[in-house]
């Protein structure tokens, strides 16, 4: 790993299990660390801490330049803050400038290569920027929900209408698309000045973003396979299924900002929706960005399964039924499952690269048969003036 990724995937690491040991706090069940502040912080420490730092480095990668890292090293360094003692000024002050360097970010993306997918994360980076100045400001948390909802959801939305635009969509199609990133837009912004109203839109917005992936989503058609193509297109469908009812809940309940609906919303979209794209996503994702790889193994299924089943627990049955145990049981859970996953995708790497270094030392060529580096024979560089990692990289 780069001596740039090492320490900002550290942080994002240390930011979740944080998020995780609050959660357990917010559950009403002892925590292994106890610290007054860490319920207030959860949301942002797990949204712009843990992965925003994520989103931030993989377009750093991406981009490929030196100042690309400001985005991921000032969200890391801004959810570490909010676990120290310090007040609570500097940590959102770097959320802050983290948010406005993913912002420049999309900016240079765009000019190289504009695009609807670029858009909507574009869109969605500026949604996070928003929520970090409100945050920043004194607002509330379940008030500017809203923003860090539309901050991954339009980030995901665009990565998966690139891999959409692999199958030749119609024009009509991508107009829809962008129509609901418009509408997911305007939802966040009415719901500070129209509560009701914004929510409602965000909701309708939201259910709509829902039925365009589904509907042109190469997932559907990858579900009858076997392996990673499968495990990651279950996902992809089990999230999509999790932000739809997050979507209904805003369309029928209206604003809300605390009690059952409220958890229901919330782990509807960042576990049910995030996390399970996440988890669809790594097996990608992180060996692009940490250079190392992460095959596929049941047990990352595993974990899939239980993420989804405990999930259902907790909102279906803890919240949506007000059975505190259930809520409680399915809370519980819900952090096994993230750990677990954590864990078996650590060793599927760790066992990948140890088979992998003996072949590669095997089949590596004799210092006596290596042709001397010449003008001909030289890699390439990693960047030239014409700057062609600037183009977004989409992982697919």
């Amino acid at each position: 790993m780069g001596a740039r990724r090492a320490p900002l995937m550290l942080a994002a690491g240390l930011c979740l299990l944080a998020g995780l040991d609050a959660a357990l706090g917010m559950l009403g069940l002892p925590a292994p660390v106890s610290a007054d502040r860490l319920p207030q912080v959860h949301g942002m420490l797990m949204v712009l801490g843990f992965a925003g730092t994520l989103v931030a480095l993989e377009r750093a990668v991406a981009l490929g330049r030196p100042w690309a890292y400001l985005a991921p090293g000032c969200l890391g360094a801004g959810g570490l803050l909010l676990l120290s003692p310090v007040g609570l000024v500097v940590p959102r002050l770097l959320l802050v400038a983290g948010c406005a360097a993913l912002v420049a970010l999309y900016i240079r993306f765009w000019r190289r290569q504009p695009s609807a997918a670029l858009l909507a994360q574009a869109a969605g980076a500026v949604s996070a920027l928003g929520a970090a100045l409100l945050w920043a400001a004194g607002v509330d948390v379940p008030l500017l929900l809203p923003w860090l909802v539309a901050f991954l959801v339009l980030t995901i939305a665009g990565e998966r209408l690139e891999l959409a635009r692999v199958a030749v969509l119609a024009p009509s199609a991508e107009r829809g698309f962008l129509a609901c990133v418009g509408a997911v837009t305007a939802g966040v912004v009415a719901t500070l000045l129209w509560p009701a109203t914004g929510t409602a839109l965000l909701g309708a917005a939201l259910l709509a973003l829902v039925a365009w992936l589904v509907l042109y989503d190469v997932a559907r058609r990858l579900l009858r396979s076997t392996g990673l193509p499968r495990f990651t297109a279950a996902c992809l469908l089990a999230g999509y299924a999790w932000l739809g009812l997050a979507g209904a809940l805003w369309l029928l309940n209206g604003p809300v900002t605390d009690g059952p609906r409220y958890d229901a919303v919330v782990h509807a979209v960042f576990l049910g929706f995030v996390m399970s794209m996440i988890m669809a996503h790594a097996p990608v994702i992180l060996p692009a960005v940490l250079r190392r790889p992460v095959p596929y193994h049941p047990g990352l299924a595993v974990a899939a399964w239980l993420l989804h089943l405990s999930l259902a627990l907790r909102v279906l049955v803890g919240d949506l039924r007000d059975v505190r145990g259930a809520w409680q049981l399915g809370g519980v859970l819900n952090i096994g499952a993230v750990l677990l996953f954590a864990v078996s995708a650590a060793g599927a790497s760790a066992i990948a690269t140890r088979r992998a270094s003996p072949a590669a030392s095997t089949s590596a060529p004799s210092p006596a048969s290596t042709p001397p580096t010449t003008a001909a024979t030289a890699p390439a560089p990693a960047s030239s003036s014409a700057d062609p990692s600037d183009a977004p990289r989409t992982p697919r």
